[in-house]
């Protein structure tokens, strides 16, 4: 079942996703050198609470934080620790809020102080294929074609698209349909129509090895071989007049 968001759900989610745009943006100011996951994760508490919403994420499945802090190979889901942050880390921050009883999600990965060249490009791509997925969503389009033009701009960097993971709908709850690949799997029979709400979510791995694992922690995803990753993340209304980033 995949449900159509209402004009007025739409203005909420708007609200409440600016908000949690904001937040996500304190919290990359504060992601330096020394700070913590643990420390990241307190503040994102205290600042969805003042935002007047509730945190999404935690204990959502059982998952213990309010933030996902995901260090380097830790794709995603990563649980905030009191390990330091380094220079040179990649440390991605997704979060989720409920706001006036609806859900956005978001995520960014950053770089902490001065990082290599190449981590420097593996976000520029990151981030760069989610803005062109965003650009060409349109109603009467297929989801399948997100990974489609995900996979195209990716694919000249030599980049892992991981394929057990995907973005999905958003709304009404933390995750809905439909599931959205990031790598093209064929055109399928999934509409884009108006009032669709949508997270779309590109997360790469430095190499072309896309595969994962789970740590024991049953949360942390990693690359399978160790190397580094990256994740962005908006959630996205489609109207008749285009799409609408909620989450800026």
């Amino acid at each position: 079942m995949l449900d159509k968001k209402t004009p007025e759900e739409i203005k909420i989610l708007r609200e409440g996703g600016k908000k949690l745009g904001q937040i996500l943006r304190q919290l990359v100011e504060e992601t330096v050198v020394g700070n913590t996951g643990r420390k990241l994760n307190d503040r994102a508490e205290k600042l969805i609470k003042q935002a007047g919403g509730v945190p999404s994420f935690k204990n959502y499945q059982g998952f213990p934080a309010a933030l996902c802090v995901s260090i380097n190979d830790v794709v995603v889901h990563g649980i905030p620790t009191d390990e330091s942050f380094q220079e040179g880390d990649l440390v991605g921050l997704d979060l989720g809020m409920q706001y006036k009883g609806l859900y956005t999600d978001t995520a960014i990965t950053v770089g902490v102080g001065r990082i290599s060249s190449a981590a420097e490009k593996l976000l520029f791509a990151t981030k760069k294929s989610l803005d062109l997925a965003i650009s060409q969503l349109k109603v009467g389009g297929y989801i399948s074609d997100i990974g489609q033009t995900i996979e195209q701009f990716i694919k000249p960097y030599g980049y892992g698209i991981v394929r057990d993971l995907a973005g999905h709908g958003v709304g009404r709850q933390v995750h809905e349909n439909p599931s959205i690949p990031n790598y093209y799997i064929g055109r399928n029979s999934v509409k884009i129509f108006d009032g669709m709400v949508i997270a779309i979510e590109p997360m790469l791995i430095i190499n072309n090895n896309w595969r994962i694992k789970i740590k024991n922690n049953k949360w942390d995803v990693v690359s399978q071989d160790g190397s580094l990753t990256a994740h962005f993340e908006h959630s996205v209304a489609i109207t008749q007049d285009g799409p609408i980033i909620l989450t800026e």
